[in-house]
């Protein structure tokens, strides 16, 4: 396993690319210092106690889940752009969309006696056909750590692609334990679910989801962030909870890119911008040249 010393390096992040991508899964040990987790942790921590306890056995009758992580904790930025995992993310995601987006940035915290969770592809919440490409990416980073007995996530190997959705059975899973500073990737056609916890003791994580641009995100990023509390968020980071438009033209405000909600002076009336990918300004450009007259 690869340290934290090399796991900002290009052909680190090429190497975990291509293991994610072969085995559905990879955990990368020491993405993060333990002490940007122990901050974030700590931010965390009233939130954790205070959120009831969720209804229904997917989520879970004894894990608590919430959102809006990059209001609660400025630490939580540090999770959602780190470097290596965006490389990641874009190298699977990229072909298939002109930018990714935010999907979810959620933190769970799984108590002592809670079931194992119903096995599940995270890209099943859209309704698309699947196998063409993936819909997105998913970083568990614990807060805990993260053992067999507390729940570690479960993850199946080789369920992930088009030739593991064409299985008839799964594996056997393997839990994913890891320490405080690892982040747990996987894809959204990798089967996976929370294991149960038969410790003394709840465990705390936080799910990082990156998904297509052009799908409409798990957690609504528009009500979780509006231009209030996003105008404070690094063009990066903004654009990322959906400040930005994906071309041609999809998620404008008046038809320009919505990141104009972010200036200190919005203007009343604005007017539509084309936001085109190139070989579309190309056809547009022949198209427009056919049809001058002579």
């Amino acid at each position: 396993m690869r340290t934290a010393r090399d796991a900002n390096m290009p052909n680190a992040a090429q190497a975990w690319t291509e293991r994610l991508l072969a085995n559905g899964y990879c955990i990368i040990d020491g993405a993060l210092p333990v002490e940007t987790i122990a901050a974030l942790a700590a931010d965390l921590d009233p939130v954790f106690q205070a959120t009831p306890f969720c209804q229904g056995r997917f989520y879970g009758e004894k894990t608590k889940r919430f959102g809006s992580l990059l209001k609660r904790s400025d630490h939580a930025a540090a999770l959602v752009l780190h470097p290596v995992i965006r490389f990641i993310v874009e190298a699977a995601l990229g072909g298939a969309c002109d930018r990714i987006q935010l999907n979810v940035a959620q933190g769970i915290e799984i108590h002592p006696g809670e079931a194992r969770q119903l096995p599940h592809r995270d890209h099943d919440m859209w309704q698309g056909e699947k196998g063409g490409h993936e819909y997105l990416v998913n970083v568990i980073w614990p807060l805990t750590p993260f053992t067999q007995d507390n729940g570690a996530t479960l993850i199946y190997p080789d369920s992930h692609g088009p030739v593991g959705m064409a299985r008839e059975a799964l594996c056997d899973p393997i839990a994913a334990e890891c320490p405080p500073g690892s982040a747990i990737c996987f894809l959204g056609s990798t089967v996976h679910g929370a294991g149960a916890n038969s410790s003394a003791q709840a465990r705390r994580g936080i799910v990082v989801g990156y998904c297509l641009g052009w799908l409409k995100p798990y957690e609504n990023q528009w009500l979780a962030y509006p231009p209030t509390t996003a105008r404070r968020f690094p063009p990066d980071l903004a654009a990322l909870v959906g400040y930005a438009q994906h071309r041609p033209n999809l998620g404008n405000y008046e038809g320009q890119c919505p990141s104009i909600l972010l200036r200190d002076h919005v203007p009343e009336n604005v007017g539509p911008v084309d936001a085109l990918r190139p070989d579309q300004v190309d056809l547009l450009a022949g198209f427009v040249a056919d049809a001058v007259p002579q």
